[in-house]
């Protein structure tokens, strides 16, 4: 059984973790895949509510794995197997419904760097630094690189991160509006924690609802998206949650929702 990626459940939260310290937690096909195939069991598992993403020892991933690509060109592959594995895995990330959170607690670069720009939100430890880093190796994006980040912090910014390859430190991605929160690095884990525990105890509906329509929002017009919100919010007011919270609400209890 493959130990590249640690899998394990807190309550509701399932917890991913980038498992190949000795490189770094380099993404080679083995890793992409196995992380492929949990994304989409917590995806489809109803008791998980939340998914946290983090890595293993001073690196939360250096990115893709350059030697075994390295080895599959010089052993004439027609093209590298872990860029096939890539878009799986990406894709997967991509299309998961339910909150996914980053903890990132050091290097992430290239193909780590872009697997946090398909996370919710990103968590980062103080020493983290952050990289596109593809420029200083005469390679090129395929994660969302170039076509996602200038999503997430502007073109100009996004440009000098391409064009320099440069590392950030992760202080200066959250005023970018890319991280979400700075903390000590003892904090990362149990802030992340703490978080994901609270998220879980929402309506799972209500939080799949509100990612589906943020991330239509940019490819929306303000009228487009305000109808998309108004239908999900039609459709989910026959939702057992929604009587749940109102219920909850004139007895004032905390509400329990099960997620229909």
């Amino acid at each position: 059984m493959s130990n590249v990626l640690e899998t394990y459940r807190d309550g509701a939260v399932q917890w991913l973790r980038l498992n190949r310290p000795e490189v770094l937690n380099a993404l080679n096909s083995e890793l992409l895949h196995e992380l492929q195939l949990a994304l989409e069991a917590a995806t489809a598992d109803p008791e998980v509510r939340v998914i946290a993403l983090t890595g293993t020892g001073r690196a939360f991933s250096a990115g893709g794995d350059l030697k075994f690509v390295l080895g599959e060109l010089e052993n004439g592959a027609d093209g590298p197997d872990g860029v096939s594995h890539a878009v799986g895995t990406f894709t997967a990330l991509r299309n998961c419904h339910k909150p996914v959170i980053a903890a990132v607690n050091g290097t992430a670069v290239a193909g780590g760097f872009e697997l946090l720009l398909f996370c919710d939100l990103i968590f980062a430890a103080e020493s983290a630094r952050l990289a596109d880093g593809h420029a200083k190796y005469g390679l090129l994006p395929g994660g969302g690189g170039a076509a996602v980040l200038p999503r997430r912090i502007g073109t100009q910014r996004a440009k000098a991160m391409l064009f320099s390859g440069d590392s950030f430190p992760a202080a200066t991605l959250r005023d970018w509006g890319l991280v979400y929160e700075v903390v000590p690095d003892d904090q990362l884990k149990p802030t992340v924690e703490a978080y994901c525990r609270d998220l879980a105890d929402k309506s799972p509906l209500v939080l799949s609802a509100m990612k589906e329509v943020v991330n239509a929002a940019l490819d929306h017009n303000e009228d487009m998206a305000l109808r998309h919100e108004m239908l999900l919010l039609r459709n989910h007011m026959t939702s057992k949650d929604f009587h749940e919270g109102l219920t909850a609400f004139t007895e004032k209890r905390a509400p329990v929702f099960e997620g229909r």
